[in-house]
């Protein structure tokens, strides 16, 4: 099998480091000679432009630069080949990173400790051990399994929901429909890890969040979404942190992205914000990995981290 072309398709990121280090093994171009070039075997992309790839007739395989894949189907042109999700070490770190603080900072108080720091409040109030708090992962795939095992190692409950069975060691896990309430019963932080679906689509909304157990250790229960701003909807979160139905949230992503500058949620005061900021996308670390999958799959073998296209993930 013979070495062809990258096209390198991203939107969003700056492509000549990803270009530089693809490079290194490969031709890599920013724009196909023609809708059917001959020469592109690989497609490397971010939010590719529509129909883009629909007639490259030698693509082998898709590769995503984000732990998402919702970007690659938005493709109404999206050509019957194989979708490689990203998967790397310094990728998972990086997003177990920002759930164990987001987890943390809302359990030992932060936002409390925060206001206080600007009225000059000393006092100290009570702390629950981390057993007494349950921390519910909805998403058990690498990421959410990852941030799950460094939370038990810290003490906490953690509960885990996802849409088939995953089970994990230590963790109480839920699946399915049947599943979805007793899992949130159990939760007093919920941390929305999943990916974006049909299904999942605006799935952390007002009915879901109503149902977190909110007489525990904490005052009231707690949100954080690192997944994908489209899960969730924003109205619903505003109106469950006015109405006490939420205690505090820390979201890295929105229906809308950038948050726009007119949006309550920059200034609520028990709303954490980041700029999708949570895992992102290295390709000092990513770029190998594919240059290894590419050589690997022109050896005959089999592709890794493979997209089921039937579940969306």
């Amino acid at each position: 099998m013979e070495k062809g072309r990258i096209l390198l398709a991203v939107t969003g990121f700056h492509p000549q480091r990803w270009r530089d280090l693809l490079s290194a093994e490969r031709e890599v171009v920013l724009e196909p000679d023609g809708a059917k070039d001959p020469s592109i075997t690989y497609a490397v992309v971010w939010k590719q432009k529509p129909n883009l790839l629909s007639s490259l007739p030698n693509l082998r395989a898709i590769f995503s630069i984000g732990a998402g894949v919702d970007h690659v189907f938005a493709d109404p042109g999206l050509p019957d080949v194989p979708i490689v999700r990203v998967v790397a070490d310094n990728l998972t770190q990086y997003m177990t990173e920002y759930v164990v603080w987001r987890v943390l900072d809302h359990h030992r108080q932060g936002v409390l400790y925060r206001a206080q720091q600007t009225k000059k409040v000393w006092h100290d109030p009570p702390q629950r051990p981390a057993g007494d708090i349950s921390v519910g992962i909805m998403g058990l795939g690498t990421l959410g399994r990852a941030a799950a095992s460094v939370l038990l190692s810290l003490g906490f409950t953690v509960n885990g929901w996802s849409r088939t069975d995953r089970p994990m060691k230590g963790v109480t896990t839920y699946s399915g429909e049947a599943g979805l309430i007793p899992f949130l019963k159990a939760t007093d932080i919920l941390v929305v890890l999943l990916p974006l679906t049909p299904d999942t689509q605006g799935m952390i909304n007002y009915g879901v969040l109503k149902e977190l157990r909110k007489r525990n250790g904490l005052g009231g229960s707690v949100l954080i979404n690192a997944g994908r701003g489209r899960l969730q909807k924003d109205a619903d979160i505003l109106r469950a942190l006015d109405d006490g139905t939420l205690k505090e949230a820390s979201l890295d992503v929105f229906e809308v992205e950038p948050l726009p500058k007119t949006s309550p949620l920059w200034n609520h005061p028990k709303v954490f914000v980041t700029p999708h900021s949570a895992a992102t996308s290295d390709p000092v670390h990513l770029a190998p990995p594919m240059l290894r999958q590419m050589d690997a799959f022109e050896r005959g073998e089999k592709l890794e981290n493979l997209v089921d296209r039937k579940a969306g993930y």
